[in-house]
C-alpha cells in the first residue's frame, strides 16, 4: 500500500480537504475552511499543517482568523444552516481556555442539529512534562483534561492519543456530519505532542471521498394508515419544522397543503417553509406564535409534525393542544422525536419524501369548507392587527414592533434575517414576514446571546445577504467578529437595539412577579438597590462599533426614527462593506399577543405583592397543561 510520511496535523487537513457531501445532484466539500485562533497548543501542529497547504495548495483547506473561540463555533453552525447542513467548517483552538471557550458553541451545534468540526488543543499524551501550562490536574483522574467537557455537548467525541488512531477517529467524524439523525457538533481532541508526531498515511486515506445523505423512505403500510387517519379528521393542524428546511421539502409541503387545503404553524426553525402571505400558512405556532396558528393548535383532531422537534415554546409548554381527541403524526428522521407525545403515529422518514408519498395517497381529500374559511378569517384578522401595530408612531423612542417593520419594508425577499436571544426572537417569530426558504434564521434551539453577529459572518460566507438584528445585551457579549467583518471585506448589515437593559427578561420578570430586578443596565445608586433607580449608563454603543472599523450610522432619538432606519437600511443594502445601524427603543412597548403562554414557575409563596398576584394567574394557565400528549383521552386533574 502506498504511504505519505507527514505529521498527524498535516494527515487532518490533507483528510479534510477531500472529504465530500452528496445529496441528489449535489456535491460539495464538506468542510470549506478552518477557523482557528492559535496558541502554544495548536500553532506547531494544525498551525504549521494549514501554513503549509496555504503555500502548496491554498484553495483545498482555507483558513480564516476569529477573535473568539465561541464566535468562529457559531459562524460554522450558521454557515451549516445556510447550506441546509451539507457543509461546514472545523475550528481549532488551543489547549486549555482557547478549547473551553468552544464548549457553548459546540452546545448550540448539537442542540440546533447542524454539523460543526471541533480540534481542540488537548494537553501532552506522553505526559513527559507534566503538569504542562493550562493543564487541569484531577488526582483521582489523570486521563481526565478540561476537554472532557466536550463530551456531553458533542454527537461524537474522540481523543488521538496515539497517531493510528487518527484514521478511525476522522472517519467516524465525517459519519456524523453527515449524518442527518446524527448531526451536530463533533469533537476531535489533539494532543500538543500528538499533532506534531510523524505517521505513515495510505493514500487511499487521503484520497477524493463522498458522503451519501440518506433520505430513508416511511414503511408503505405505516404511510397508508397514516394517509387514513388524516382523511378522518375534521381539523388537522402541520407544525412544520427545522427538517422542513434541512430536507429541501418546501415544494414538496406547498403541493401537499395545497391539495389538502391543511394550515400549516411554524416552530422558530421551521419559519421560511412556506412564505408568509401563502393561504395555507397561519404564521408562528406556540408561545410567540400567532392567534391563527395558535387557534388552529387548540381545536386540531390530528397535528402533523414534520421535521419539529417539539420544544416547549412550540407547544406552548404543552397547553396548546386542547383538542381531548387530539391525535399526533409525528414525521422525522430522527425516531428521538417522531415518538414524542405518548401514543404519536411515528413516521421515521425523510421529510420531503414523505410528504411526496403523502401527496400521492390523500389524493382526493381536502378539508372542509367551512375549515377552511375560519382559518382564513383568523389569518386575515392577524394580518390587520400586525399591519396596524406596523404603522409609525412618530415617536422619539419606537416600539421594536415598528423597528422590525422598517427594516423588512427595506429589505429585500432574498435577504436573511439573523437573530438569537432577547425580546427579538419572540416578535420576529410574530412578525417577520418571510419571503423565501431561507430568509429566516433565528438560533432559538439554545437561545445563546452573542451568536447574532458571528452568524451574520456565517450566513455571509455563505452567499447571502444577512441582516442581522441585535440588543444591546447580545451585542455587549460577543461584537468582537465585526473586526473578521472588516478584515475580509464581508457584507453584513446589524441593526443594533439599545434598549439599556435585559428587555426579554425584564418583561418576563415583570409578568411573574419580580418587577424587573436586575435587568437594567444602571448605575448603582446611594442607597445600594442593585442597580434598579441609578440613572442609565452613558455607554456609547455606536461609538464602540466605529471604533472596531465597521460603518456606523447613528439613528437619532427624533420623531423621523423609523423613517430614519428604514433610509438606513436601504443605504446599507447599497454598501458594499458591513454597515452597523443604531437606534434606541422603548423596551416597555410590546408587540401584539398571539395567544400562547410559557411555563416559568413563580414562587407560591412570597411578601411580595406582584409575585403573590402573579403566581394566581399561574395556576389558572398550568391547569391547561397536558404532561402527556396523543393519548386520545382528557387528561385528568
Amino acid at each position: 500500500m502506498a504511504t505519505r510520511k507527514m505529521t498527524v496535523s498535516q494527515a487532518v487537513v490533507e483528510f479534510l480537504s477531500h472529504q465530500y457531501t452528496v445529496d441528489g445532484d449535489y456535491r460539495e466539500r464538506t468542510i470549506q475552511g478552518v477557523f482557528g485562533i492559535f496558541g502554544h497548543g495548536n500553532v506547531a501542529g494544525i498551525g504549521q499543517a494549514l501554513k503549509q497547504l496555504s503555500v502548496e495548495n491554498p484553495s483545498l483547506m482555507p483558513y480564516y482568523q476569529a477573535r473568539n473561540e465561541q464566535a468562529m463555533v457559531h459562524e460554522s453552525s450558521a454557515f451549516a444552516r445556510m447550506k441546509r447542513r451539507r457543509a461546514t467548517f472545523a475550528c481549532t483552538a488551543s489547549v486549555g481556555p482557547g478549547a473551553t471557550n468552544m464548549l457553548t458553541g459546540a452546545a448550540v451545534a448539537t442542540t440546533n442539529h447542524l454539523p460543526v468540526l471541533l480540534l481542540p488543543s488537548d494537553t501532552f499524551a506522553n505526559r513527559a512534562s507534566d503538569p504542562v501550562l493550562q493543564q487541569l490536574e484531577m488526582p483521582h483522574d489523570a486521563t481526565l483534561s478540561v476537554n472532557d467537557a466536550f463530551k456531553p455537548l458533542s454527537r461524537f467525541f474522540d481523543r488521538v492519543q496515539r497517531p493510528e488512531q487518527l484514521f478511525s477517529a476522522l472517519m467516524g467524524a465525517m459519519r456524523v456530519l453527515t449524518d442527518p439523525v446524527e448531526t451536530g457538533a463533533v469533537t476531535i481532541c489533539l494532543p500538543e505532542d500528538v499533532q506534531a508526531e510523524v505517521i505513515d498515511v495510505p493514500e487511499e486515506f487521503l484520497a477524493d471521498r463522498d458522503w451519501h445523505i440518506r433520505r430513508p423512505r416511511a414503511e408503505a403500510a405505516q404511510l397508508a394508515e397514516v394517509a387514513r387517519v388524516i382523511a378522518s379528521s375534521k381539523r388537522p393542524f402541520i407544525v412544520a419544522g427545522g427538517g422542513v428546511i434541512y430536507s429541501d421539502a418546501h415544494d414538496a409541503l406547498q403541493t401537499f397543503v395545497e391539495q389538502t387545503k391543511i394550515p400549516v404553524g411554524t416552530s422558530q426553525a421551521g419559519v421560511g417553509s412556506l412564505n408568509w402571505d401563502h393561504p395555507q400558512l397561519l404564521g408562528s405556532v406556540g408561545a410567540t406564535g400567532t392567534t391563527a396558528a395558535n387557534r388552529a393548535a387548540k381545536d386540531a383532531d390530528v397535528v402533523i409534525g414534520i421535521g419539529t422537534r417539539y420544544s416547549d415554546f412550540t407547544t406552548s409548554s404543552r397547553t396548546a393542544f386542547q383538542n381531548p381527541d387530539v391525535r399526533f403524526i409525528n414525521i422525522n428522521i430522527a425516531s428521538f422525536d417522531a415518538f414524542k407525545h405518548g401514543s404519536a403515529m411515528p413516521v421515521v422518514a425523510d421529510a420531503r419524501e414523505s410528504l411526496r408519498e403523502l401527496t400521492a395517497l390523500l389524493s382526493t381529500f381536502a378539508t372542509t369548507s367551512d375549515y377552511q374559511s375560519k382559518y382564513a378569517k383568523d389569518k386575515s384578522e392577524w394580518d390587520a392587527v400586525v399591519d396596524a401595530a406596523f404603522v409609525d408612531q412618530k415617536r422619539a423612542l419606537p416600539s421594536q414592533t415598528e423597528i422590525i417593520h422598517a427594516v423588512q419594508s427595506a429589505s429585500d425577499a432574498t435577504d436573511t434575517l439573523i437573530c438569537a436571544a432577547g425580546s427579538l426572537p419572540g416578535d420576529l417569530h410574530k412578525l417577520w414576514r418571510v419571503r423565501s426558504p431561507l430568509g429566516y434564521h433565528v438560533e432559538y434551539a439554545f437561545s445563546c446571546m452573542g451568536y447574532e453577529i458571528a452568524a451574520g459572518l456565517g450566513a455571509a460566507r455563505a452567499g447571502a445577504t444577512p441582516i442581522v438584528m441585535v440588543g444591546d445585551g447580545s451585542y455587549l457579549m460577543m461584537h468582537t467578529e465585526i473586526v473578521s467583518a472588516v478584515a475580509e471585506g464581508l457584507k453584513v448589515i446589524i441593526v443594533l437595539i439599545q434598549n439599556h437593559g435585559y428587555a426579554s427578561i425584564g418583561h418576563l420578570s415583570e409578568s411573574i412577579g419580580s418587577e424587573r430586578f436586575g435587568t437594567q443596565y444602571r448605575f448603582k445608586d446611594q442607597a445600594g438597590n442593585n442597580f434598579e433607580r441609578g440613572e442609565k449608563l452613558p455607554v456609547d454603543l455606536a461609538a464602540n462599533a466605529a471604533s472596531l472599523g465597521i460603518n456606523v450610522i447613528d439613528i437619532k432619538q427624533t420623531p423621523s426614527a423609523i423613517a430614519d432606519l428604514h433610509a438606513a437600511v436601504k443605504k446599507a443594502k447599497q454598501s458594499s462593506t458591513s454597515t452597523l445601524i443604531h437606534i434606541n427603543s422603548d423596551p416597555l412597548l410590546y408587540s401584539p399577543g398571539g395567544e400562547g403562554w410559557w411555563d416559568v414557575p413563580i414562587a407560591p409563596i412570597s411578601t411580595l405583592k406582584s409575585t403573590q398576584d402573579a403566581y394566581a394567574q399561574y395556576k389558572d394557565e398550568i391547569s391547561l397543561q397536558r404532561p402527556l400528549l396523543g393519548n386520545g383521552t382528557k387528561d385528568k386533574k
